[in-house]
C-alpha cells in the first residue's frame, strides 16, 4: 500500500501539472468507487478549476476554486497519473478527469487527463465538500514533537509496531516505514508502547522523520504497482534496511533479518540491532 512518502511524491508530481487546470469533463467507469454513494461527482467537478493539491496522511486532497474538496485514497494498488488524451486507457481505470489550461484552450491545443486506476479496488474517491476534517486521523509524523508522541504511546499497551500503524494515533505510517523507523531507532517491534522511555521515544521520533524524509527524497518505494503522476517508479526499495529482507544479512551487523506476524501484518527486524526490552 502506498504510504506517506509515495503519496507525497504523487502530490508533488501532480501539482506542477494539475494546479490551475480547469475540469472539462469527468468519465466515471464505476460509481462504487465514489463515497458517499450517490454523490454527483461530475456535477460538482465539471467547470471548476483545481486550486490546490495537498497530502493528509495517505490521502491526496484536491481543493477546487469554489472551496469544495475531495480526496483520492490509493488503497493497495491505486495509481493517479496524468496522461495525454490519446494514450491507451489501461484496464481498471475507473475515473478519467479531462483537464485543460487556459493557455492550451486559447491556442487550440489539447489538454490532458487525470486518471485513477485501481485493480484491487481498495482505494476510492471521497467527496468532502466544505466540511472540516472530522478528527479521525492522528497527527502528521513529519511535524510530530517527541513530547506528543510520548503522550500518545503512553496511552496504549499495544506493541509499538501495531501502534505506529494506527492512523488514529499517527497518520501516514504503514508497514514499510514503520519497520524501517523501528530499525533506525533500535526498537524491537514487540516492545510495548507504554514501556518506552522518554529517551527511546525521542530517538524513535527522530528515526521516523529521518526515514520518511529519505524515502521522499528517493520518491518512495515501488514494490509492485506504485508510480508517481508521471508513471515513474520510486527508488527507495533498494535502500530498505529490514523491510522485505527476511533471511538476508543485516546491513549494519550481518545478523540474519527475521520476520514475525503481528496483528496480521509482517514485521521484519534485526534481532541484534533491535533487542526486545
Amino acid at each position: 500500500m502506498p504510504e506517506l512518502p509515495e503519496v507525497q511524491t504523487v502530490v508533488t508530481s501532480l501539482r506542477r501539472r494539475v494546479v490551475g487546470a480547469r475540469i472539462g469533463a469527468v468519465r466515471l467507469g464505476r460509481t462504487d468507487i465514489v463515497s458517499p454513494l450517490g454523490v454527483d461527482l461530475a456535477g460538482f467537478l465539471v467547470g471548476r478549476s483545481i486550486a490546490a493539491i495537498d497530502r493528509r496522511a495517505k490521502r491526496i486532497v484536491f481543493t477546487l476554486d469554489d472551496g469544495n474538496r475531495f480526496y483520492v485514497h490509493l488503497g493497495m494498488s491505486g495509481q493517479l497519473t496524468v496522461e495525454s488524451p490519446g494514450a491507451e486507457v489501461r484496464k481498471h481505470t475507473h475515473l478519467v478527469i479531462e483537464l485543460e489550461k487556459r493557455e492550451a484552450r486559447s491556442e487550440g491545443r489539447e489538454g490532458w487527463e487525470l486518471r485513477f486506476r485501481d485493480p484491487r479496488r481498495f482505494g476510492g474517491v471521497f467527496w468532502l465538500g466544505r466540511e472540516a476534517e472530522n478528527g479521525e486521523l492522528g497527527p502528521e509524523p513529519l511535524t510530530l514533537r517527541p513530547q506528543r508522541l510520548a503522550r500518545l504511546l503512553a496511552g496504549t499497551r499495544r506493541p509499538i509496531k501495531s501502534a505506529l500503524l494506527d492512523q488514529r494515533l499517527i497518520a501516514g505510517l504503514g508497514n514499510i516505514y514503520a519497520d524501517e523507523a523501528l530499525f533506525q531507532a533500535g526498537v524491537h517491534p514487540l516492545t510495548l508502547s507504554n514501556r518506552l522511555s522518554a529517551e527511546r521515544v525521542s530517538r524513535l521520533n527522530r528515526a521516523i522523520k529521518l526515514t520518511l524524509r529519505r524515502a521522499i527524497a528517493a520518491r518512495g518505494s515501488t514494490l509492485r504497482d506504485y508510480v508517481d503522476a508521471d508513471n515513474s517508479p520510486g527508488g527507495y526499495r533498494v535502500k530498505h534496511k529490514v523491510y522485505g529482507r527476511e533471511g538476508e544479512a543485516c546491513r549494519k551487523c550481518r545478523t540474519v533479518i527475521r520476520r514475525i506476524v503481528l496483528t496480521g501484518r509482517s514485521s521484519c527486524f534485526c534481532p541484534n540491532c533491535q533487542k526486545r526490552a
